[in-house]
């Protein structure tokens, strides 16, 4: 027997009709697309050389398969994408702390960071390759540049948007710092953290892309500037499709994450 009344029955059954009316939309959306798409490439309404079509990215994916190089690539892109992303979200973590911990250290990074975060990456691209080399180590790097600075920025600024009674409450009982980053701080601020690391995750990816149209031989990112470079326009798209795919996917892992964390 249900414990809930009627109305709140009626109403959660409303909520997951309007979830499944979601997702029957998206996915709607995308295949009108891709009908639309090939229709205009069939008709020759478009200049397939330039746009490609749904079918040809579709042969393209296979022609990759069957060389035994689009797992590899993809293999290579989300290798770099989640060692940038640990790399960053555990500093950004780490970093955001201790700037809540030390109000004069805050003060003093705070314009350091507003100014770093500001820096045009791709123009620091040569400097990279230069300091660190033209390896995966460089590409890392550029992607730490553009998605630690935000991570840190987001999670500080969550932790000191924390509802002040709270704080208070927990001095009155005469709880140390410690406790109140344990007790209050960190729980309050799981949304905050999860929603950094969403943000995280697209940038991480993006940092990656850009490091490999710098130095990389492997990757998504070089098929789209090897791509570019003979103008096969086929292999380009294709690869910025990929690249959407493998976003999405890592987008919902950290989605799932946040169901089983906020429950």
């Amino acid at each position: 027997m249900s414990t809930y009344s009627d109305d709140h029955n009626k109403f959660l059954k409303k909520l997951k009709r309007e979830k499944i009316l979601i997702k029957i939309t998206q996915i709607s959306i995308i295949i009108v697309f891709l009908i639309l798409w090939e229709v205009a490439a069939h008709y020759e309404l478009i200049n397939t050389f330039l746009y490609s079509s749904p079918s040809k990215v579709f042969k393209t994916i296979i022609s990759l398969y069957s060389k035994n190089n689009l797992i590899s690539h993809i293999g290579i892109t989300i290798y770099e994408t989640i060692c940038s992303f640990l790399i960053a979200s555990i500093i950004g973590i780490i970093v955001a702390t201790l700037l809540w911990w030390n109000k004069f250290i805050s003060k003093v990074l705070d314009p350091y960071l507003t100014v770093i975060n500001s820096l045009p990456k791709v123009a620091l691209g040569p400097l990279i390759i230069i300091w660190v080399g033209a390896s995966t180590n460089s590409i890392v790097v550029m992607a730490l540049m553009i998605s630690l600075i935000i991570s840190i920025i987001n999670i500080y600024n969550g932790f000191i948007a924390t509802n002040e009674s709270f704080i208070k409450l927990m001095k009155t009982f005469n709880a140390s710092k410690m406790q109140i980053f344990t007790k209050v701080i960190l729980p309050g601020n799981v949304s905050t953290i999860i929603n950094s690391l969403k943000i995280n995750i697209s940038m991480s990816l993006i940092g990656v892309i850009m490091g490999e149209l710098l130095v990389s031989k492997k990757g998504l990112g070089y098929l789209i500037m090897y791509g570019s470079q003979v103008f096969n326009i086929n292999l380009v798209i294709t690869s910025v499709v990929i690249l959407g795919v493998v976003s999405y996917i890592m987008y919902y892992v950290i989605s799932l994450i946040e169901k089983k964390f906020i429950k």
